[in-house]
């Protein structure tokens, strides 16, 4: 795995290098093809945070953890990665076993049982977008940039909200409100 370690407002250090370098070691066994990893450290007031962005194949992951030891940020940061890992081939290994209850299996939405009715409003996660106003390229940047399949930002050339998607093709779709 290739890796890179970036120091923000933190001195750079070999040892912190390397414990980084140990952790990640770890997951050559686990990826199935050659990895890329970029790894800042910073530290903000008291906060120590590792940050991660690991590409590899069709998988990107992002990470982030926060706590008052970098060492241990680092731990933390590993595990989620871990997590992630194990979730994604887990998927993979379901999807490639044919397994797809969750498609054909609508037995379950016919019946309905109004004991286990969920409010839908309460299940909504309401997330805010960036008041910042951008153009179209700063947003596809910022799509790309993540594993998000739209990103919602305000059109610095017209000053409305624009969402901008992925389409199944890969091409990408942009919604403007009209007038």
């Amino acid at each position: 795995m290739q890796t890179t370690v970036t120091f923000k407002k933190i001195d750079s250090s070999d040892s912190l290098k390397a414990y980084v370098q140990k952790k990640l070691g770890r997951f050559d066994k686990m990826l199935d093809s050659p990895a890329e990893a970029h790894v800042v450290l910073s530290v903000e007031k008291i906060r120590h945070i590792a940050e991660i962005t690991l590409t590899c194949d069709r998988l990107n992951i992002h990470a982030k953890e926060k706590s008052e030891n970098m060492y241990s940020s680092i731990d933390a940061l590993a595990d989620k990665v871990k997590a992630q890992i194990n979730k994604h081939k887990e998927k993979v290994k379901r999807h490639m076993s044919g397994d797809k209850t969750s498609l054909n299996d609508t037995r379950e939405f016919n019946q309905v049982n109004t004991d286990t009715m969920v409010d839908p409003v309460s299940e909504i996660v309401i997330e805010p977008v960036d008041s910042k106003p951008m153009d179209v390229e700063d947003a596809v940047v910022e799509l790309n940039s993540g594993r998000r399949a739209f990103f919602a930002f305000n059109n610095a050339r017209t000053e409305q909200l624009n969402v901008l998607y992925k389409h199944n093709n890969g091409k990408l779709g942009l919604i403007q409100p009209r007038g």
